[in-house]
């Protein structure tokens, strides 16, 4: 369902007004003579973009595992043993199924809107969190999440450690194509994502005296699991 722009004829009048310039009825876009951000690792495999994802997660204290569907199973298992087990939430996604993840092995609490502020409760004593990438961005290792009824934006947010199911397909060069994707969607969707989520490993920061500290404000630790699906 698309919102609606209330008073925006009378906010940029004002804004015109102040400016001391007429207001503009019609703004096209601009039309670039040079655009490298289309070009910037384009061109590349699914195996190169692949490595390329692999040298960013070392940049960004991201662990990365790469799996099939026969194996993920195992691989997740191992994942979150490393991560000293706990209670397990994962998003309500049908994807799981078809990337030949059984839950249910991990014992792992399903988001579920009908149940409101108990999936907040249990994504924040959970210590770890699951989603599945929707695109991963080689060049920055970030993975994009679109939150829906199902996929609340706290179990990648709240939990002590986070894992993120990574199709290999979902792996674009940057966030060129990403935006892409997404103005895509904007045009021919009338259910577009409420929250659109980019996650770059551990939460961390730098502000204080340009010091990385890692684990400020959400997870603490990551594993991006590639999982080979084609």
């Amino acid at each position: 369902m698309k919102g609606t722009i209330q008073n925006k004829d009378s906010f940029l009048s004002n804004i015109s007004k102040n400016l001391n310039r007429a207001m503009p009825t019609q703004v096209d876009i601009p039309e670039w003579q040079y655009r490298p951000q289309d070009k910037t690792l384009t061109g590349l495999s699914q195996d190169e973009l692949l490595d390329i994802l692999k040298q960013q997660c070392e940049f960004i204290h991201t662990d990365l595992v790469v799996t099939n569907s026969k194996e993920v199973n195992k691989t997740l298992t191992d994942v979150i043993a490393k991560y000293g087990n706990g209670e397990v939430i994962a998003t309500n996604d049908s994807r799981y199924h078809d990337l030949g993840i059984d839950l249910t092995q991990h014992d792992a609490f399903i988001w579920d809107e009908k149940k409101g502020a108990e999936n907040l409760h249990v994504a924040e004593r959970a210590n770890v969190g699951i989603t599945i990438s929707e695109q991963t961005l080689a060049e920055s290792g970030t993975v994009v999440l679109y939150a829906d009824k199902g996929i609340g934006r706290s179990v990648s947010l709240l939990p002590a450690t986070y894992i993120a199911i990574v199709p290999k397909s979902t792996i674009v060069p940057r966030f060129t194509q990403a935006a892409q994707e997404m103005n895509k969607m904007m045009k021919a969707s009338t259910d577009f994502p409420t929250c659109i989520n980019l996650i770059t490993g551990p939460s961390n920061s730098a502000d204080i005296e340009m010091k990385l500290v890692v684990g400020v404000h959400g997870p603490i630790k990551a594993t991006y699991i590639v999982i080979d699906d084609k």
